[in-house]
């Protein structure tokens, strides 16, 4: 499979110049060209990409902002590879990965997208989900950070939507149509990058707002993937759940939601990265409930009680989830 690189790019060079190193550095024998969209950066970042003298580099300067959707949909379109490599310009690579990301592919004819893991994925988390042919962990929510796409499925999904404009939530679009359209995604937990963020929008107001805005337009295409479920159960392990019921879990997840489940030991393996899971306590079901307070899509908003909570958890629950006017939802023996 060949592999070509795209680097959307807004301002912060050094940055910028650190991950286009890591590049060529770590994926310089893998890789075919790669393709640097600046997006109207400032003097200082144009001056330095034009300066770079990097074999098979290619950079295109915008005449105007586009954002970073418009950016990646347009350097895609001059890749004539196999997958193409998308990396924020605020991420580093510390080693060749792409063979492990191929393999995931031979492995999997439907998986369309595959991204590494972030710097804070500790090995600990990995261990407790499950993995697909190919070893990457299924997840239900894509996040560009860094990602290898099939070139093919990218262009005739049409790419990133250019309404969400400069940036935030377009990839998380994307993912929920890749799903719709029977393509799984995935990341792979055996590689990792460094990633940091809000560099190029930075932290202020009009990050807040566009990040209002767009989160906005997902939820409004979405709804259901507001679904925040907080499930409450005795010991079980997830194999032994009825069909039924496991089927209604992972369509809460199909769907862009999460389920936050609570048990009294922590289960042994989880299906997908959507799926939370915590020791039940007075503590936990409090911490659960206060959750999301300034952040809607964030918080609880229906309770699944399974059997064997204690009388006690159970009350607890109960008090709460009548402060708080949320759905819920009984299996087995459990009565509110």
């Amino acid at each position: 499979m060949t592999v070509d690189v795209v680097i959307p790019v807004y301002n912060a060079p050094l940055l910028t110049r650190r991950c286009i190193d890591s590049v060529v550095k770590h994926l310089g024998s893998s890789i075919s060209k790669i393709f640097i969209q600046d997006d109207a950066s400032n003097p200082e970042t144009c001056n330095m990409l034009d300066s770079l003298v990097y074999p098979r580099l290619h950079v295109f300067h915008a005449p105007e902002n586009q954002g970073y959707g418009k950016s990646v949909n347009d350097a895609v379109a001059r890749s004539d590879a196999d997958l193409v490599l998308v990396l924020n310009s605020d991420t580093e690579v510390f080693d060749d990965f792409l063979s492990v990301l191929c393999s995931a592919f031979v492995a999997d004819p439907k998986l369309a997208v595959i991204s590494p893991a972030e710097n804070d994925f500790p090995c600990t988390k990995a261990d407790r989900y499950m993995r697909q042919a190919g070893g990457y962990i299924v997840t239900y929510r894509f996040r560009g950070y860094a990602f290898l796409v099939r070139r093919a499925v990218f262009n005739t999904m049409g790419g990133f939507d250019a309404q969400f404009g400069r940036g935030y939530y377009e990839d998380t679009d994307f993912g929920r149509r890749l799903e719709q359209q029977g393509w799984r995604m995935g990341v792979h937990p055996d590689v990792a990058i460094r990633h940091e963020t809000g560099v190029s929008f930075g932290r202020g107001q009009a990050y807040h707002d566009l990040v209002r805005k767009n989160r906005a337009l997902y939820y409004s295409r979405y709804p259901l993937a507001r679904q925040n479920i907080l499930v409450v159960s005795g010991s079980f392990n997830p194999a032994d759940l009825p069909v039924s019921l496991a089927n209604t879990f992972e369509q809460v997840m199909r769907q862009g939601g999460r389920l936050h489940w609570l048990t009294p030991v922590l289960l042994p393996h989880l299906s997908c990265l959507q799926m939370r899971n915590s020791v039940i306590s007075f503590a936990m079901i409090l911490k659960m409930m206060l959750r999301g307070w300034s952040r809607e899509d964030k918080r609880i908003n229906a309770v699944w009680i399974l059997p064997g909570v204690s009388v006690g958890l159970r009350a607890f629950l109960i008090v709460w989830v009548r402060i708080r006017q949320l759905k819920v939802n009984k299996w087995g023996t459990v009565a509110l």
